[in-house]
């Protein structure tokens, strides 16, 4: 390559750069635009209104018939 046009690429990437840099400030916007981050609350659940209220003892009957439970296994098969 000649001086002469390593010097006029130059200067045309110097152009190039310089059209591009206008763009974007007549434009107003800039190349990657800022994150805004967006704050989440979370508030503690209300235990009245989210949580079914029972009893954690399971209701069995007082008494029951042996003779309709199955019978123990003896081993293993």
């Amino acid at each position: 390559m000649r001086p002469g046009e390593i010097i006029a690429n130059t200067f045309a990437a110097i152009l190039a750069m310089c059209g591009l840099a206008i763009i974007f400030l007549v434009a107003g916007r800039p190349l990657f635009p800022r994150r805004h981050a967006r704050i989440v609350i979370i508030l503690p659940a209300d235990p009245n209104t989210t949580a079914a209220i029972r009893n954690t003892v399971p209701h069995l009957p007082t008494t029951f018939n042996l003779a309709l439970a199955p019978p123990k296994p003896t081993g293993r098969t």
